[in-house]
């Protein structure tokens, strides 16, 4: 982790996913663990929640406009592939660093569970 501060709920870092071909970049993921396991110092790893650039296909789709997200293209918060990666992983942005709002991450609450077979949870 580039920065010495715990990564909290909501913001978008940028990491290399293990799923991700090798010479890919690092892509945006949204932080979606809670508060708890993010600060504490034994807990290595945190939930993400990647972003693309591929619209919205999926009712576990998220879109996104650059304004909420800070990125320069809108983008999509892919929630059935959540995942968890180390915080060492984790890599600030290359612009200001943005924190998505709590209604946003109900919706990526409400895609998780949809993309797990429950969809009127």
């Amino acid at each position: 982790m580039e920065s010495n501060r715990a990564p909290q709920r909501g913001e978008i870092w940028y990491v290399h996913l293990p799923t991700d071909p090798s010479d890919k970049s690092e892509r945006p993921v949204v932080v979606v663990s809670i508060e708890a396991r993010n600060a504490h110092e034994r807990a290595n790893t945190v939930l993400v929640v990647p972003l693309s650039t591929t619209p919205a296909k999926l009712p576990s789709h998220i879109a996104l406009s650059p304004g909420e997200t800070g990125l320069s293209e809108p983008s999509t918060i892919q929630a059935e592939s959540i995942t968890t990666v180390r915080k060492t992983s984790l890599q600030l942005p290359r612009q200001r660093l943005r924190r998505l709002p709590e209604h946003v991450l109900e919706k990526v609450t409400r895609g998780v569970l949809i993309s797990l077979g429950f969809p009127d949870r």
